[in-house]
């Protein structure tokens, strides 16, 4: 079984253009990217299920798989991509970012919520693809640059077998509350640690018609770790729960009318996908409320965590 770390060529991903002549059609390669060995894990198939790409409001889409979330935002300076799912996922994120007529290859900037495989194992193919600069906090900076979960990662414990993904060579550190620009493109990053040392949360606006709203991508705040591992400490290493709540009470406090997540689920995206293409003049994505839940949820489960540690 591969760990998925090859940085080898292992395959390539052909989208074809047909072009109209007087006796038919011919096929031009439009892109080509080298892709990583596919990550092998019980959810992965399940998770890169192909969804339907599409507009979540204004210049901002949803362009990833089924089970984990990738985001596209637009300006014709460039594209920003959010997350880069499984190494497997790249041929459907290319896909839907042409279906939605969008060109991958101006794809110039690359974020990551966290650097687990499923959200960090495709990037390592896109920025080869894209040329894109990835951006980081200087934790997720050295796991995107190892291949694998910081030392002090709540999931490290699994092992590199496990939890390793493509590395990738070039990454830019950036600070907490740095705004990152790609043309009139403006993304703030938030650092969030607490599901990993790294955990960034990103915000934006997002503009359509005479309305414009704050769109937040806020990363996982579930506390899952190996076995062994304990939030409320594990000597030498001091307790995460003060920092961890720090960051569930910053997304709890973000100017938020749309929450989007790392995994659809915590946003309730089938449902929400329903309801906007059966009324898409009633956006059900916009809710002022959803990372004030969210955070809630999160804020009670941590405690449940830790009243478990302490049995």
């Amino acid at each position: 079984m591969s760990d998925g770390r090859l940085g080898s060529v292992k395959r390539r991903a052909w989208f074809v253009v047909l072009l109209p002549v007087a006796i038919g059609f011919i096929a031009i390669d439009a892109f080509c990217a080298t892709l990583d060995a596919p990550k092998v894990c019980d959810s992965c198939k399940h998770w890169n299920e192909p969804h339907q790409p599409f507009r979540i409001f204004g210049n901002t889409y949803y362009v990833g798989v089924s089970g984990l979330s990738a985001i596209l935002i637009t300006s014709k300076e460039g594209l920003i991509l959010l997350d880069g799912d499984l190494p497997q996922s790249v041929p459907l994120i290319e896909a839907n970012i042409r279906q939605l007529g969008f060109r991958v290859e101006d794809v110039r900037l690359i974020v990551n919520s966290h650097t687990h495989f499923d959200h960090a194992g495709g990037i390592s193919a896109l920025q080869r693809a894209t040329g894109a600069t990835v951006a980081a906090s200087p934790s997720s900076a050295i796991a995107l640059k190892d291949g694998e979960p910081t030392k002090d990662d709540p999931q490290y414990g699994f092992g590199r077998s496990r939890t390793g993904f493509p590395s990738v060579s070039k990454v830019r550190v950036i600070a907490h509350h740095e705004t990152l620009h790609v043309g009139l493109l403006a993304i703030t990053a938030h650092f969030t640690p607490g599901h990993t040392p790294g955990s960034t949360t990103w915000t934006w606006r997002s503009c359509e018609a005479n309305r414009c709203v704050d769109v937040v991508y806020a990363d996982s705040l579930s506390s899952v770790s190996a076995p062994g591992f304990k939030f409320t400490g594990n000597p030498p290493q001091q307790s995460r729960i003060e920092s961890f709540t720090r960051s569930i009470t910053l997304v709890e406090g973000l100017p938020c009318d749309v929450l989007l997540a790392p995994h659809p689920e915590f946003f309730d995206l089938e449902t929400k996908f329903k309801a906007l293409n059966e009324n898409p003049s009633d956006n059900p994505f916009i809710d002022n409320q959803a990372c004030r839940a969210y955070a809630q949820t999160a804020r009670k489960n941590l405690e449940q965590r830790a009243a478990s540690e302490k049995d």
